[in-house]
Protein backbone atom coordinates (compact mmCIF):
# COMPACT_ATOMS: atom_id res chain seq x y z
CA UNK A 1 0.00 0.00 0.00
CA UNK A 2 2.75 2.55 0.78
CA UNK A 3 6.31 1.81 -0.07
CA UNK A 4 8.68 4.83 0.71
CA UNK A 5 12.94 4.68 0.11
CA UNK A 6 15.19 6.53 0.59
CA UNK A 7 13.27 9.83 1.76
CA UNK A 8 15.40 12.42 3.14
CA UNK A 9 14.37 15.86 3.59
CA UNK A 10 16.61 19.40 4.70
CA UNK A 11 15.64 22.72 5.81
CA UNK A 12 19.27 24.62 5.66
CA UNK A 13 21.32 23.50 7.40
CA UNK A 14 19.24 20.88 8.96
CA UNK A 15 18.80 17.64 7.77
CA UNK A 16 15.01 16.74 9.51
CA UNK A 17 14.83 13.17 7.68
CA UNK A 18 17.80 10.65 6.95
CA UNK A 19 17.37 8.23 4.50
CA UNK A 20 14.22 6.92 5.92
CA UNK A 21 12.40 4.15 4.17
CA UNK A 22 9.01 2.76 5.48
CA UNK A 23 6.41 -0.03 4.32
CA UNK A 24 2.79 -0.55 5.30
CA UNK A 25 0.54 -3.34 4.14
CA UNK A 26 -3.22 -2.99 2.92
CA UNK A 27 -5.26 -3.01 6.43
CA UNK A 28 -2.36 -2.00 8.73
CA UNK A 29 -2.80 0.76 11.28
CA UNK A 30 0.79 1.89 11.66
CA UNK A 31 1.59 4.42 14.66
CA UNK A 32 5.18 6.63 14.68
CA UNK A 33 6.30 8.18 17.88
CA UNK A 34 8.91 10.07 19.00
CA UNK A 35 10.65 13.61 20.35
CA UNK A 36 8.84 16.41 18.80
CA UNK A 37 11.52 17.74 16.21
CA UNK A 38 12.19 13.72 15.14
CA UNK A 39 10.67 14.20 11.74
CA UNK A 40 7.74 12.40 12.14
CA UNK A 41 5.16 14.97 10.87
CA UNK A 42 7.93 15.83 8.13
CA UNK A 43 7.17 12.14 6.96
CA UNK A 44 3.86 12.04 6.83
CA UNK A 45 3.72 15.02 5.34
CA UNK A 46 6.08 13.67 2.38
CA UNK A 47 4.09 10.68 2.40
CA UNK A 48 0.48 12.61 1.92
CA UNK A 49 2.37 14.53 -1.08
CA UNK A 50 1.87 17.71 0.75
CA UNK A 51 5.92 18.24 1.16
CA UNK A 52 8.69 16.58 -1.33
CA UNK A 53 11.54 14.63 -0.08
CA UNK A 54 15.22 15.78 -1.04
CA UNK A 55 15.81 14.47 -5.06
CA UNK A 56 17.87 11.03 -4.79
CA UNK A 57 19.01 8.90 -7.54
CA UNK A 58 17.19 6.27 -5.26
CA UNK A 59 14.26 8.28 -3.47
CA UNK A 60 10.56 6.95 -3.95
CA UNK A 61 7.31 6.74 -3.09
CA UNK A 62 4.75 4.32 -4.07
CA UNK A 63 1.03 4.77 -2.87
CA UNK A 64 -1.96 1.96 -3.84
CA UNK A 65 0.65 1.16 -6.61
CA UNK A 66 1.53 4.73 -8.24
CA UNK A 67 4.67 6.48 -8.16
CA UNK A 68 4.13 9.79 -6.71
CA UNK A 69 7.91 11.35 -6.98
CA UNK A 70 8.18 13.52 -9.94
CA UNK A 71 4.28 13.65 -10.44
CA UNK A 72 2.88 17.48 -11.63
CA UNK A 73 1.18 19.03 -9.72
CA UNK A 74 -2.05 19.22 -10.84
CA UNK A 75 -2.46 15.23 -10.98
CA UNK A 76 -0.55 15.01 -7.32
CA UNK A 77 -3.33 16.96 -6.00
CA UNK A 78 -6.05 14.81 -7.65
CA UNK A 79 -4.18 11.98 -6.84
CA UNK A 80 -4.52 13.12 -3.08
CA UNK A 81 -8.26 13.84 -2.76
CA UNK A 82 -9.02 10.82 -4.22
CA UNK A 83 -6.42 8.27 -2.31
CA UNK A 84 -5.70 9.97 0.72
CA UNK A 85 -7.13 11.25 3.47
CA UNK A 86 -6.04 13.04 6.37
CA UNK A 87 -6.98 13.69 10.43
CA UNK A 88 -5.42 16.25 12.16
CA UNK A 89 -5.17 17.19 15.85
CA UNK A 90 -7.18 20.28 15.33
CA UNK A 91 -10.02 19.59 12.92
CA UNK A 92 -9.85 21.82 10.59
CA UNK A 93 -13.78 22.14 9.91
CA UNK A 94 -15.00 25.36 7.97
CA UNK A 95 -17.09 26.74 10.54
CA UNK A 96 -19.42 28.25 8.20
CA UNK A 97 -20.75 24.61 6.92
CA UNK A 98 -22.35 22.03 8.85
CA UNK A 99 -21.50 18.94 9.55
CA UNK A 100 -22.88 17.48 6.71
CA UNK A 101 -21.52 19.86 4.11
CA UNK A 102 -18.01 19.60 5.63
CA UNK A 103 -17.78 15.67 4.99
CA UNK A 104 -19.14 16.63 1.27
CA UNK A 105 -16.65 18.92 0.68
CA UNK A 106 -13.62 16.24 -1.13
CA UNK A 107 -16.06 14.50 -2.99
CA UNK A 108 -17.36 17.78 -4.09
CA UNK A 109 -13.67 19.17 -4.84
CA UNK A 110 -13.25 15.57 -6.75
CA UNK A 111 -16.61 16.44 -8.88
CA UNK A 112 -18.75 13.71 -8.02
CA UNK A 113 -22.61 13.77 -7.85
CA UNK A 114 -24.05 15.55 -4.81
CA UNK A 115 -26.95 13.47 -4.18
CA UNK A 116 -24.45 10.31 -4.36
CA UNK A 117 -22.23 12.23 -1.90
CA UNK A 118 -24.89 13.19 0.10
CA UNK A 119 -26.04 9.66 0.98
CA UNK A 120 -22.72 8.82 1.52
CA UNK A 121 -22.00 11.54 3.63
CA UNK A 122 -24.54 10.30 6.09
CA UNK A 123 -24.20 6.98 6.08
CA UNK A 124 -20.45 7.97 6.84
CA UNK A 125 -21.95 10.12 9.74
CA UNK A 126 -24.40 7.61 10.94
CA UNK A 127 -21.42 4.96 11.45
CA UNK A 128 -19.68 7.78 13.79
CA UNK A 129 -22.33 7.66 15.51
CA UNK A 130 -23.69 11.27 14.13
CA UNK A 131 -27.18 11.06 12.79
CA UNK A 132 -28.28 13.62 14.72
CA UNK A 133 -25.42 16.24 13.72
CA UNK A 134 -25.91 16.47 9.96
CA UNK A 135 -27.49 20.10 10.22
CA UNK A 136 -25.03 21.13 13.03
CA UNK A 137 -21.82 23.59 12.83
CA UNK A 138 -19.06 23.03 14.60
CA UNK A 139 -19.42 25.33 17.17
CA UNK A 140 -22.72 23.37 18.12
CA UNK A 141 -20.45 19.88 18.06
CA UNK A 142 -18.35 18.88 21.13
CA UNK A 143 -14.62 18.56 20.42
CA UNK A 144 -15.20 14.43 20.09
CA UNK A 145 -18.09 15.14 17.78
CA UNK A 146 -15.87 18.08 15.10
CA UNK A 147 -13.32 14.84 15.30
CA UNK A 148 -15.50 12.31 14.22
CA UNK A 149 -16.74 14.34 11.52
CA UNK A 150 -13.54 15.39 10.59
CA UNK A 151 -13.10 11.37 10.39
CA UNK A 152 -15.85 10.95 7.86
CA UNK A 153 -14.34 13.95 5.53
CA UNK A 154 -11.59 11.70 4.97
CA UNK A 155 -13.20 8.81 4.60
CA UNK A 156 -15.61 10.22 1.62
CA UNK A 157 -13.83 9.60 -1.09
CA UNK A 158 -13.14 6.23 0.46
CA UNK A 159 -9.50 6.82 0.26
CA UNK A 160 -6.81 4.15 0.37
CA UNK A 161 -4.91 5.60 2.68
CA UNK A 162 -5.76 7.67 5.72
CA UNK A 163 -2.81 9.83 7.66
CA UNK A 164 -3.48 11.18 11.34
CA UNK A 165 -1.18 13.40 12.89
CA UNK A 166 -2.03 13.62 16.61
CA UNK A 167 -5.41 12.86 15.90
CA UNK A 168 -6.60 12.99 19.98
CA UNK A 169 -4.46 15.43 20.72
CA UNK A 170 -6.89 18.17 21.41
CA UNK A 171 -9.66 15.79 23.20
CA UNK A 172 -10.34 14.92 26.67
CA UNK A 173 -9.72 11.46 27.80
CA UNK A 174 -13.22 9.54 27.03
CA UNK A 175 -13.34 11.29 23.34
CA UNK A 176 -9.60 10.29 22.69
CA UNK A 177 -10.05 6.80 23.75
CA UNK A 178 -13.71 6.57 21.37
CA UNK A 179 -11.49 7.99 18.72
CA UNK A 180 -8.65 5.18 19.04
CA UNK A 181 -11.04 2.37 19.24
CA UNK A 182 -12.73 3.88 16.22
CA UNK A 183 -9.20 4.16 13.99
CA UNK A 184 -9.51 -0.27 14.32
CA UNK A 185 -13.36 -0.23 13.73
CA UNK A 186 -12.18 1.13 10.43
CA UNK A 187 -9.86 -1.50 10.00
CA UNK A 188 -11.68 -3.72 10.35
CA UNK A 189 -15.08 -3.32 8.87
CA UNK A 190 -12.97 -1.40 5.70
CA UNK A 191 -9.95 -2.44 5.91
CA UNK A 192 -8.49 0.81 5.86
CA UNK A 193 -5.02 0.91 6.36
CA UNK A 194 -3.64 3.57 8.54
CA UNK A 195 -0.37 5.85 9.57
CA UNK A 196 -1.23 7.24 13.15
CA UNK A 197 1.58 10.01 14.42
CA UNK A 198 0.89 10.35 17.75
CA UNK A 199 2.37 11.12 21.13
CA UNK A 200 -0.30 9.16 23.11
CA UNK A 201 0.94 5.77 24.07
CA UNK A 202 -2.14 4.05 24.19
CA UNK A 203 -2.93 4.66 21.15
CA UNK A 204 0.84 3.95 19.71
CA UNK A 205 0.81 0.73 21.42
CA UNK A 206 -2.59 -0.39 20.28
CA UNK A 207 -1.18 -0.07 16.22
CA UNK A 208 -0.20 -3.20 14.51
CA UNK A 209 3.27 -1.93 14.46
CA UNK A 210 5.14 0.87 16.27
CA UNK A 211 7.48 2.56 15.00
CA UNK A 212 10.06 5.03 16.92
CA UNK A 213 11.40 7.55 15.12
CA UNK A 214 14.43 9.75 16.26
CA UNK A 215 16.88 12.58 15.42
CA UNK A 216 15.39 11.83 11.57
CA UNK A 217 15.79 7.65 11.36
CA UNK A 218 13.65 4.90 12.67
CA UNK A 219 15.56 3.29 15.91
CA UNK A 220 13.38 0.04 15.63
CA UNK A 221 13.27 -1.03 12.08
Amino acid sequence: MVKAQHISKTFGDLKVLKDVSLTVNKGEVVSIVGQSGAGKTTLLQIIGTLDSPDTGATTSLHINGKEIIGMKAKLMSAFRNEHIGFIFQFHQLLPEFTALENVCIPAYIAKKDKVTTEKRAKELLDFLGLSHRYDHKPNELSGGEQQRVAVARSLINNPALILADEPSGNLDTESAEHLHNLFFKLRDEFNQTIIIVTHNEDLANMADRKLVMKDGMFVNV
